[in-house]
């Protein structure tokens, strides 16, 4: 019998992008900055609070847009989370920085804010908090330590559209903040990203980078006769046809969410059993952050008890994955950066932590499945 196999992850979409991207083909404004781009920055900026946003290729792209309004330099250094994807450190790891790992909270995954500022020396000169499955870190523990130390905070809120901490959207609570709409997000355009910024004083030197170092920026918008080469800069333009698949689902955000959200609900009380039998360890959201179900995770006893897990769910078609190795044990990890303290959970968590199939199209009678055979796993 061949089993139909229910992947990790199927790229969203909601019936209208084929449309939208024929009438940016039909628009003959398919590069950067088109009518679609606009209209998505601008509906960003009006449902975050941002003060400003700019589309990005990809959330890397936006990272490194904010090490460079920063101005980071060589041998400063820049605090964050090991547990996370590597652009996150490469994007100031690429303008010669260090990276300063600090162990991660147990039950959220982000940061542990009680060590950071352990962590903080005369170098210092940003920390990157990551809000891990769309939960937000502990913002104002994290904001009170930049503001003593004079320290820029830059969020990696690559999983955290429509998320907020205690009411306010995450991405707008430091002075950057950086969103992901790769295909395994809760929106995207395939690979795409934003950098948001919140002090418009940023927003001429962003604009001028982003367009390869020139200020074309203001001569679209007739400010300037002529645009001229400004500054260094790089090509930080998506497609406005990527923005166009982008736009169809920015017009469906509440649908999407509410249906990721009750799929993240349904998981969590079907497994809830399973943790009250001590069995496994569920997610946890602490009081003030809300989520946008982008992400469900389970954690095993150990990591040979998820590599069995993960084998016996694909025998029985179910794409089940880990997440990321640690960043200081890898090798780039140990060339560009130093871990400050003690490595107490980032390790034992990261080998634990199993992400269940997560997305727009997923069913309630395919998380019954799935939740039916984790149990079955376990003899429950």
């Amino acid at each position: 019998m061949v089993i139909k196999m229910i992947n990790f992850n199927v790229p969203p979409f909601t019936g209208r992008e084929l449309e939208y991207i024929r009438q940016a083909v039909e628009n003959q404004k398919i590069c950067g900055d088109g009518p679609f781009t606009q209209r998505c920055s601008a509906w960003i900026e009006e449902k975050t609070g941002a003060t400003k946003c700019l589309l990005t290729p990809s959330c890397t792209q936006a990272n490194e847009l904010a090490a460079l309004l920063i101005d980071i330099q060589e041998g400063e250094e820049v605090i964050l989370p090991s547990y996370t994807f590597v652009s996150t450190a490469d994007a100031f790891v690429l303008r010669g920085a260090k990276a300063v790992f600090v162990d991660i909270r147990p039950d959220t995954m982000n940061i542990d804010e009680t060590l950071i500022e352990q962590a903080v020396t005369e170098r210092t000169r940003a920390i990157l908090p990551v809000h891990y499955a769309g939960v937000a870190c502990e913002m104002d523990t994290i904001m009170e330590i930049a503001r003593r130390h004079h320290l820029f905070v830059v969020e990696d809120a690559a999983q955290g559209i429509a998320a907020t901490y205690k009411g306010r959207a995450l991405g707008t609570i430091g002075d950057f903040g950086c969103y992901s709409f790769h295909e395994t997000k809760n929106l995207s355009m395939g690979e795409g990203g934003a950098l948001l910024i919140q002090d418009k004083k940023y927003i001429s030197e962003a604009e001028i980078i982003r367009e390869k170092g020139t200020n074309r920026s203001q001569f679209y918008r007739g400010e300037i006769d002529k645009y001229r080469w400004m500054n260094y800069g790089s090509s930080y333009l998506p497609s406005d046809m990527n923005a166009a698949y982008l736009w169809a689902q920015i017009e469906q955000i509440d649908i999407i969410t509410q249906k990721r959200l009750a799929l993240w609900r349904q998981y969590d009380a079907l497994l809830r059993p399973l943790q009250e039998r001590g069995v496994l360890e569920l997610p946890t959201v602490p009081e003030g952050c809300v989520h946008n179900g982008h992400m469900y995770y389970i954690k095993t006893k150990d990591l040979d008890e998820r590599t069995q897990l993960i084998t016996f769910l694909k025998e029985n078609g179910i794409m089940a994955v880990s997440h990321y190795v640690p960043l200081h044990s890898a090798p780039a990890g140990l060339k560009f950066g130093r871990f400050s303290g003690e490595d107490v959970y980032t390790t034992r968590e990261s080998e634990r932590l199993l992400r269940l199939p997560m997305f727009y199209a997923l069913t309630s009678d395919q998380v019954d499945y799935i939740v039916s055979k984790v149990k079955e796993f376990y003899h429950v």
